[in-house]
């Protein structure tokens, strides 16, 4: 019987961990993950040679993110994926939550940004299209609040529940414009919030907590309504294989189980980040007006001593 867009039969055994973290990689994700690596080693590399230096953080960051997609796009987990909606469920959370968040932590832009070479006057190269392309209209508009925050919401309830996903999961185009999809809405969302990258919108740290908790409490919604549904609903997980053993409902119930606890995974991982990004933040303005003081003798402060000595004499 094949359930899957794979091409292949999906008679698969009942599902363990070791099973799912078996190598099974899908063409596609594999060819991306190698490629986004290597475009980024390419740009540190050129940093470091040009005697510049990059932040480890955000290697490690950018290469967990990668790692993250790989995890979910190239083993066993994407074969059970196609019959199992609480496997499936894992994939989504973590490709449109949790990697997104390390790639934007790793700050491909500012990396590009900083590592292509300019192309010369009157001339467009890589670098002056990616300028052209952050500065567009189009980028204004894809990457604020209005709409990403209801395509976020979207990305679940119009899919979920309605015929759209059983159309996508019916062919491996389909299968694979999804999960891209999920990583470009998770992207769009976190970029402005994270602020790591420049970019259009470029809000204060209160305005991008409220950003993050405004999208997060649907996915909460979401989880709690297929944890409380007394039927499947959703056509592609209605019948799973006999090889697996489960019941559709029961893993529903924990499809809806990992959607409702993976809703609090980004808002600590973003917390975390923007708290530290703050407090770097008032660090670097620290030490400037510390430079400035330096540099002009601390007026200021001598003025105030002025101002108390004169005080002081009027007193006499």
């Amino acid at each position: 019987m094949d359930h899957s867009g794979h091409g292949m039969t999906m008679d698969l055994p009942p599902f363990t961990l070791g099973r799912g973290l078996a190598w099974s990689a899908d063409p596609f994700f594999l060819i991306a993950c190698l490629l986004g690596l290597a475009l980024y080693g390419w740009g540190v590399v050129r940093l470091v040679r040009r005697g510049d230096k990059w932040p480890v953080g955000r290697t490690v960051a950018f290469v967990a993110g990668v790692l993250s997609v790989a995890l979910m796009m190239c083993t066993k987990l994407n074969d059970y994926g196609m019959v199992m909606f609480s496997v499936h469920m894992v994939q989504h959370m973590v490709i449109s939550m949790v990697s997104p968040i390390l790639l934007l932590l790793g700050a491909p832009i500012t990396l590009a940004l900083r590592a292509l070479p300019p192309a010369g006057r009157g001339r467009k190269g890589p670098r002056e299209v990616l300028l052209m392309l952050l500065h567009s209209r189009y980028m204004r508009i894809i990457t604020h609040p209005a709409f990403t925050i209801p395509l976020f919401i979207a990305s679940l309830y119009a899919l979920y529940f309605t015929p759209l996903f059983d159309t996508l999961m019916g062919t491996q185009a389909g299968h694979i414009g999804m999960m891209v999809h999920f990583l470009a809405v998770g992207l769009v969302f976190f970029w402005p919030i994270m602020g790591v990258d420049p970019g259009p919108h470029r809000p204060g740290y209160l305005m991008r907590m409220l950003e993050l908790f405004a999208g997060m409490p649907f996915h909460a919604f979401f989880g709690i309504a297929l944890m409380m549904a007394s039927s499947p609903m959703v056509e592609t997980f209605e019948n799973p294989p006999a090889s697996l053993g489960i019941d559709a409902l029961s893993d529903q119930n924990a499809a809806g189980g990992i959607a409702w606890a993976f809703s609090e995974v980004p808002s600590v991982l973003v917390l975390l980040a923007l708290l530290f990004q703050w407090y770097a933040s008032e660090e670097r303005q620290a030490r400037r007006s510390d430079r400035a003081a330096e540099r002009d003798g601390d007026k200021e402060l001598a003025a105030y001593n002025a101002y108390l000595a004169s005080l002081n004499t009027r007193g006499g």
